[in-house]
């Protein structure tokens, strides 16, 4: 196979970065690189060093970007498709994250690049945007669904979506997981006072579609000494991350850690008694998978996202239900044992969240659409899946 070269558009970057898309890219990329792709990752300065550097053989190049969250994406759209076109050697397909940066979809073929765009979800549903930016999400997933020559989906109700909308076939290839091995308590237990299957624990980004508001107010008078553990932050302080840090300030036993990630996260999911996800909108929820890795019993929104993963009825609650959260924790906190199907699930993990076979169906759909000829999209056989 002739060198492949790949240029990323669409993630903030990687290691170490909050966010399901930045760690999806770190798990991905140094893969396909390890299977011979020529793979560049424009990433944003301000989450990363300020020069280039080489990362599991992928290399990430830091550009600007407007710091408000109304304009980041796209001001660090702009700028990296203009380096990618610029670019020499030339790349031979440009692959965008998120339905955002998928609205220059249409530009990057006009610079005569074969396009692959994942779409990683709805983002016209998250509470932070207002109507100016909705209306852009929804014009970024119709174009990069009409102009892209392949799309990838990473659940199978977005699939459904893009089909029933616009109808565009794309591929079905989720999320993944790297099932770890267990560990003790550590340095991070310590450091936060925490005691082993003595808290509950919430990992995301502090934005109000992640529902944590929910959960602070179901979570008064836990029982026994059971805390509650948020780990995550904003990338952009608001008023709302204000607020909930203010919330859960008046509760003693809720502790925030910050933003962690790598092997201090690691530690923390392995100790956990019980993991929540309180979301009203994901795409593939690449936390919840991560919790179940670990083998933790988990409680979820009853969202079709989330119930693609965990659909066991005891374990899920209506989105924004305070009350029914509520009582389906202090029901799961009750139990003495872990519930049988959190060892059925590792084998699908195994099965169908394995990188390995991600990255494998990502290469074999960057050579299908590089067997098209340039002038195809979604009417081409190949590309078409």
């Amino acid at each position: 196979m002739a060198e492949l070269r790949v240029a990323v558009l669409g993630t903030r970057g990687f290691p170490g970065v909050q966010g399901g898309v930045e760690t999806h890219c770190q798990e991905l990329y140094p893969r396909l690189a390890a299977k011979g792709l020529d793979i560049t990752v424009f990433g944003r300065r301000g989450y990363l060093p300020a020069e280039a550097y080489n990362y599991r053989g992928v290399k990430v190049v830091p550009l600007p970007s407007i710091r408000r969250k109304n304009l980041e994406a796209v001001s660090h759209s702009v700028w990296a498709l203009y380096q990618a076109a610029r670019t020499r050697p030339r790349f031979n397909l440009v692959h965008i994250h998120t339905i955002g940066p998928g609205l220059f979809t249409p530009a990057a073929r006009l610079a005569g690049f074969k396009i692959v765009v994942t779409n990683h979800g709805p983002d016209y549903e998250r509470k932070k945007w207002g109507r100016l930016a909705k209306t852009m999400l929804h014009l970024g997933e119709a174009v990069s669904a009409r102009y892209a020559h392949a799309v990838i989906s990473v659940s199978k109700t977005i699939q459904a979506l893009l089909l029933e909308k616009y109808g565009r076939q794309s591929t079905y290839i989720p999320n993944g997981v790297v099932v770890p091995a267990k560990q003790g308590p550590g340095p991070v237990l310590a450091r936060f006072g925490l005691v082993p299957g003595q808290y509950v624990l919430a990992v995301g980004r502090f934005v109000p579609e992640k529902g944590f508001h929910d959960l602070l107010a179901a979570c008064r008078d836990l029982p026994g000494e059971v805390r509650l553990v948020l780990a995550g932050g904003a990338d952009h302080e608001d008023d709302y991350s204000r607020a909930l840090k203010t919330q859960a300030a008046k509760n003693s036993r809720v502790i925030i850690t910050g933003i962690v990630t790598g092997r201090e996260l690691a530690e923390i999911y392995a100790n956990a008694r019980l993991f929540v996800l309180p979301s009203y909108h994901e795409g593939l929820p690449l936390v919840l998978l991560e919790a179940l890795s670990y083998s933790l019993p988990a409680l979820v929104s009853a969202i079709p996202a989330n119930l693609e993963i965990l659909s066991e009825p005891e374990w899920t609650f209506p989105p924004g239900d305070v009350q029914a959260l509520r009582a389906r924790l202090f029901a799961a906190l009750s139990r003495s044992q872990a519930p049988d199907w959190t060892r059925r699930l590792q084998d699908r993990l195994v099965e169908e969240f394995n990188w390995d076979k991600i990255a494998e169906a990502t290469l074999a759909l960057y050579l299908s659409v590089l067997s098209c000829s340039p002038n195809q999209a979604q009417g081409c056989p190949s590309c078409n899946n």
